[in-house]
């Protein structure tokens, strides 16, 4: 392990019971991993969760998207649909600080799992449930997916060309974004709990969590009483120019720059003009303030397209950034893959998998005295079955084997 990446422990002796799948819900007890709780997901003995096989195979045999949102964790497979499984998570329960779980509307109360039954047995728990839309809304029982969420959160509504259809935004805002607000609610609960010793019943719905992220675009609404409207790369509702994404050499998919000057500093202009060797329209009338410059946006676009043309992405970003100007280049996930200084920070770091090849991902990318939290393997279905069973209830191995004799845990890893 390197000298900057270490074991976080802020949430070392917190137990979570995880009944979570997909990404919205293990994205949030992932967050809870890397910071020191001690997870343990409950799984399907047979399929696991759907996560590990998003192609029609068998578990584990596609795993790149279930690492991705269940490093740092412990499975357990527990067959729910029998009684002597039920009782085994109940017991869990009682052990543990935080239960949650985003199955289908309706799904956990039918397993005898929902949330009185999680206080009775454990007044103090703090029960976090992820659904697609909130209790009381219209669309309350509906399935929901990541791009549903977004599309009716409004994202897809301020996401594409301006003339354009609405367009799918490209990351999983929906399912990861939900996960992170819950995983902040789930850290205020269990602080509050210091004092009060009183558990809570935590619930957020993912198309209401995009809200949250269209807080901007809402501004936009009340100032001009309109929809928020796309505007392709541009902002819409931000009078300035130059902004935008530039083309650079050679010309490939990705090899684009966005330069943003700002309104408030008129000073970028200027020094945008001397970088790209024009400094014969300084103090230019027709370009000589931000309304003058939105006016002739496509002449200003021109102007810096034409300089952006000769140089690659990161040459141009390195002589605007040295300029005092905000630009970045257009990085695909080749690119950031491959960039060291990301591994050298801890901010990507390699699984060494027991049964797959070492598998390079984001970690958690907050730093805590300069250290990275240590990413550690996700788990192999059912590969801590016996251990938690031993370590949370106390059964020794006559009981666990005669848990497996019943069908209701695996066969041992």
């Amino acid at each position: 392990m390197s000298d900057n990446i270490v074991d976080f422990s802020f949430l070392k002796g917190i137990k979570v019971l995880d009944l979570t799948q997909f990404e919205a819900g293990p994205s949030c007890t992932e967050t809870l991993a890397w910071l020191g709780a001690d997870v343990v997901k409950i799984e399907n003995p047979k399929m696991g969760d759907p996560g590990r096989r998003l192609r029609p195979n068998k578990p584990d045999d596609d795993p790149y998207y279930f690492h991705m949102f269940n490093a740092n964790k412990k499975s357990v497979t527990i067959n729910l649909k029998s009684p002597e499984g039920l009782k085994l998570v109940k017991s869990m329960i009682k052990e543990a600080d935080v239960m949650m779980e985003n199955f289908a509307p309706g799904a956990i109360e039918r397993l005898g799992l929902g949330y009185e039954t999680a206080k009775s047995i454990n007044p103090s728990i703090i029960y976090a449930q992820v659904k697609g839309f909130g209790i009381g809304s219209p669309h309350e029982k509906n399935l929901a997916f990541d791009m549903i969420a977004q599309a009716c959160g409004g994202t897809f509504s301020v996401t594409g060309e301006s003339d354009g259809p609405p367009t799918r935004p490209g990351i999983t805002l929906g399912d990861t974004g939900t996960g992170m607000l819950m995983a902040i609610t789930i850290l205020g609960a269990l602080f509050k709990r210091k004092e009060t010793g009183e558990g809570h019943c935590l619930q957020v719905a993912m198309q209401d969590a995009m809200l949250h992220y269209m807080r901007v675009n809402f501004a936009t609404h009340g100032r001009t009483k309109k929809p928020a409207e796309r505007g392709g790369s541009k902002v819409p509702g931000i009078t300035n120019a130059p902004m935008g994404l530039y083309p650079c050499a050679p010309g490939g998919a990705n090899d684009y720059i966005y330069i943003m000057t700002s309104r408030a500093n008129p000073e970028h202009w200027e020094r945008l003009l001397k970088v790209v060797g024009r400094e014969d329209l300084i103090g230019d009338q027709r370009y000589l303030t931000p309304a003058d410059r939105v006016k002739r946006m496509d002449d200003v676009d021109q102007i810096i397209t034409t300089w952006t043309k000769t140089l690659t992405k990161t040459d141009a970003m390195r002589k605007i950034g040295e300029a005092g100007i905000p630009a970045g280049a257009v990085l695909d996930t080749g690119e950031l893959n491959d960039e060291k200084d990301f591994e050298n920070r801890g901010i990507m770091q390699v699984m060494d998998h027991p049964i797959h090849e070492p598998f390079k991902m984001p970690g958690w990318p907050v730093l805590v005295d300069g250290k990275a939290s240590n990413l550690k393997p996700s788990p192999v279905l059912g590969e801590h079955t016996d251990q938690i069973l031993q370590e949370w209830l106390g059964l020794d191995e006559d009981d666990i084997t005669s848990y497996k004799a019943q069908g209701v845990l695996n066969v041992s890893i």
